[in-house]
């Protein structure tokens, strides 16, 4: 090789090396969007993703015009603080906090970086916010709260004598406890009644679903910490011949859940985007009020082969899967 190829190649090498430079600075000096992620659940990540989407139809492209900073605690609270220390680290332009102690530990601690909080029932229960529809010094959020008695409404039309709902609440979940309210308020309202069974810890699952044994009409699960057993909630659930109605359709789909009606979380992810961008866009996080799920953010998915087994008929317009 001459001395003229060997310079031509070490200018191509010194330009391609400048550009990949340049290029790195550039993606360094985008807005950052960090979100502290409660683990690798179906339902969040599918949020997450929906957070993303919102965001390009705002005009905020991954790598382009913003950057994404995700982590999760896999469901360990000893992990939060040094997540949440690390992602402030970056100097976020905003922070997504996923879950109720995720929220409330970033609250304590994060006072310079606007907070949205996402897929938390009600964020005034837990003290993340003060006023449902307003902002808390640099806290809004987006909810994920159901309308239970649309649930519960949609479950009497499949099971049209059902009375007793079956509920497994984890203790160390302050999500599940404002279900269990919600839920008796619901039933109350219609003239059924709820069975809720405390879980300290995920294994004692299998013992405490025989509480249900003759005693409930089916069982409802909500989106939590519960959702890592929900094969064998299901597995106990099918051997009581007790049907399962799920508030994700994932579970509906893998043939462990009978129907499922409940909040899209593509929906609540969207919501959380829609404020991620007024705050992108120059907005004082005290005039981004929180969003709640409508009507229209819920959706019906029933699982045909389990519907033939429990013969049971669907009247309602809903999603069949196999």
């Amino acid at each position: 090789m001459n001395k003229r190829n060997v310079f031509i190649i070490a200018i191509a090498t010194v330009a391609a090396a400048a550009v990949a430079f340049f290029d790195f600075k550039k993606k360094e000096d985008l807005p950052i969007v960090a979100i502290a992620n409660y683990g690798p659940l179906s339902d969040l990540e599918l949020s997450i993703q929906g957070i993303k989407d919102e965001l390009v139809e705002q005009g905020f492209i991954e790598n382009k015009t913003v950057r994404f900073e995700i982590k999760d605690v896999a469901f360990d609270h000893a992990l939060i603080p040094q997540t949440i220390t690390a992602l402030k680290n970056r100097n976020p332009k905003v922070m997504v906090v996923v879950s109720t102690p995720i929220a409330l530990f970033a609250k304590g601690k994060v006072h310079d970086i606007p907070l949205v909080f996402h897929a938390i029932t009600d964020p005034v229960a837990v003290g993340i916010i003060k006023n449902k529809n307003q902002s808390d010094g640099n806290v809004t959020g987006s909810s994920d709260v159901q309308n239970l008695n649309v649930i519960l409404d949609f479950a009497k039309s499949v099971l049209p004598h059902a009375k007793t709902v079956g509920l497994l609440c984890l203790t160390s979940d302050s999500n599940d406890a404002i279900l269990l309210d919600m839920m008796r308020a619901a039933t109350a309202s219609m003239g059924m009644s709820v069975m809720a069974i405390p879980v300290d810890h995920i294994r004692d699952i299998p013992t405490h679903m025989q509480e249900f044994k003759g005693k409930v009409d089916f069982i409802y699960v909500a989106a939590s910490g519960l959702h890592a057993a929900m094969p064998t909630i299901a597995s106990e659930a099918q051997k009581m011949n007790i049907p399962v109605f799920d508030s994700e359709d994932q579970s509906v789909r893998n043939g462990l859940a009978l129907a499922s009606f409940g909040v899209n979380y593509e929906s609540v992810g969207r919501n959380a985007g829609k404020l991620v961008a007024k705050i992108l866009k120059g907005a004082d996080i005290k005039t981004v009020a929180p969003i709640y799920p409508t009507l229209q953010d819920h959706r019906c998915f029933v699982n045909k082969k389990l519907a033939e087994k429990f013969g049971v008929k669907i009247n309602q317009k809903v999603t069949f899967v196999e």
